[in-house]
């Protein structure tokens, strides 16, 4: 026997009979009742009772415990067992909420870089066009980034909107250079005009498409990180059953009633009190190891069509291949315009002067967000996932370790059985998982909770999206919040996965914005 063993005995002596192998008194069930700030000390009675109220706690022996005490030691007991939950989920909690925030910041100095990168070749390639076209360029990067995020707008539309924007400042520049601007209200026409005109052929909707495609994998990816967020939230706060919180309080403050405040329950005890408690819990074990795999599938997938990064910072190709299009098809234009509009309005020619003074470097707004070149949305999701595999197991084997590390006594060491310290537990140990409970000696569980059998629909319905096995129609996680399946379609056989290509309104998607609350927020 140990030192811990030859102290713990010496304990006993002090305040229990060795005789008679009842109480002596009840101070040090007093100490440990205030020092864990259980309830009043009041309700504890001076010298042992014989305790024939007590529900729980029944001993044959004087108790130190009333009914009042009973009472308060199961909410303690409840109380406990959340804390440890919440203590052995919090490194993984963390993990995931810091990266939603390090992709988030990784995609707004992405974005920043593609729109200076336009910028740059605007300058380099159409000097007098680069500065009045900052604005337009900053609206369209400004949306691209709240839709790669997940806000719910019209990537199509975005797209048009900027193309509409340019054509103005390219008719009056490349298509019809003259020595004054145009006159805003002959602007405005041509910029209406634009969309029935198609100077830049199908690049809009090409642009958007190629963004929409390459965004899809990473919104859905962030998406499923909030989930994972609210799953764990979720088994945070798990509902205790009443069987549960009474074999809780059986294991953990029964003991106290006989002045065993220092007692430990054995390892089998343990694992059969805990076990039956976290069943639902277990439950969520297979389909969490499925999330974390299908994250990591989802993060190889993408590449080429569906890296959103080479996408990004391919844009002010496409954009100054698509302003190109519309100068070597100026006659066509011109007079196209003319039949809309009528001649050019332009207007004098002294406040063009400023307009057209060769628009410099210094003029334009770029952004100076350097990045580093470790700092790519690829690095991060591999950092990220490396770790996640770690947690993989975690509701597997959630009970084990809160036993092992927290609440069982250590080998060799006496612990409480559940009726007496000193004797080792003889009872079966159960299993993890809500079928094994059947043959539970400690705690009787009937079915699966039905808020934690929720939780696990949501993860199945998410891992089918980040496998590519469905199509988002009307959101992505929109219908997984509210337990519907309407918007989900079959299996997918588009080679290249299931995240959508081409144009138009058929392409577009709406997605819930991925702005909620999550327990943990970076701003």
């Amino acid at each position: 026997m140990g030192m811990r063993g030859v102290l713990f005995y010496a304990f006993l002596a002090v305040f229990i009979d060795p005789c008679r192998g009842t109480l002596m008194n009840c101070e040090e069930v007093r100490k440990v009742f205030q020092m864990k700030e259980i309830g009043p000390v009041k309700s504890i009675p001076e010298t042992p009772r014989t305790g024939s109220d007590l529900q729980v706690c029944l001993s044959k022996n004087l108790t130190c415990c009333t009914k009042k005490m009973e009472e308060r030691y199961q909410v303690a007991a409840r109380r406990d067992i959340q804390n440890l939950l919440q203590m052995s989920s919090s490194s993984l909690k963390f993990l995931i909420s810091r990266n939603v925030a390090a992709f988030q910041e990784t995609v707004d100095s992405l974005v920043h870089q593609a729109e200076n990168h336009t910028h740059a070749v605007l300058l380099q390639t159409y000097r007098d066009l680069a500065s009045p076209a900052a604005a337009p360029i900053g609206e369209f990067f400004t949306d691209v980034a709240l839709f790669v995020l997940g806000s719910e707008l019209s990537l199509e539309e975005a797209s048009h909107r900027f193309f509409n924007a340019l054509f103005p400042l390219v008719y009056e520049r490349l298509v019809e250079p003259g020595l004054s601007r145009l006159s805003l209200p002959y602007a405005e026409c041509v910029r209406v005009a634009c969309r029935d005109l198609a100077p830049y052929g199908g690049a809009p909707s090409r642009l958007a498409a190629h963004i929409s495609r390459a965004s899809l994998p990473g919104r859905v990816f962030l998406q499923a990180l909030h989930l994972g967020v609210e799953v764990i939230n979720t088994t945070d706060h798990i509902q205790l059953s009443r069987e549960c919180r009474r074999g809780l309080l059986r294991m953990s403050y029964c003991p106290h009633c006989q002045g065993l405040t220092a007692s430990k329950p054995c390892m089998g005890y343990c694992l059969n009190v805990v076990r039956g408690c976290l069943a639902s819990l277990a439950e969520v074990d297979a389909h969490w190891r499925e999330f974390v795999r299908s994250l990591e599938m989802l993060s190889t997938r993408m590449h080429g069509a569906q890296d959103l990064e080479q996408v990004l910072l391919g844009v002010h190709e496409l954009v100054r291949d698509a302003v190109a299009h519309a100068q070597m098809n100026a006659p066509r234009l011109s007079a196209q315009v003319h039949r809309v509009c009528g001649h050019p309005s332009r207007q004098p020619e002294q406040v063009s002067s400023v307009q057209h003074g060769g628009a410099g470097q210094d003029s334009l707004p770029l952004k100076g967000m350097v990045r580093d070149a470790e700092d790519t949305l690829s690095n991060r999701r591999k950092e990220f996932i490396s770790s996640l595999r770690l947690h993989r197991a975690f509701y597997g084997g959630l009970a084990d370790q809160l036993c092992v590390s927290e609440l069982a006594s250590g080998d060799g060491l006496a612990c409480w059985n559940g009726a007496d310290v000193g004797k080792s537990y003889t009872l079966r140990v159960v299993g993890n998982g809500i079928k094994a409970q059947a043959e539970n000696p400690e705690v009787k569980v009937k079915e699966a909770d039905p808020v934690i059998s929720q939780v696990i629909d949501k993860l199945k319905h998410v891992n089918q999206l980040l496998q590519g096995k469905s199509i988002p129609k009307l959101g992505t996680l929109d219908q997984i919040e509210t337990g519907s399946g309407d918007g989900y379609s079959g299996e997918c056989d588009d080679e290249d996965g299931c995240w959508g290509s081409g144009n138009g309104a058929a392409k577009r998607r709406r997605i819930v914005t991925i702005y909620e609350t999550t327990g943990y927020y970076y701003g």
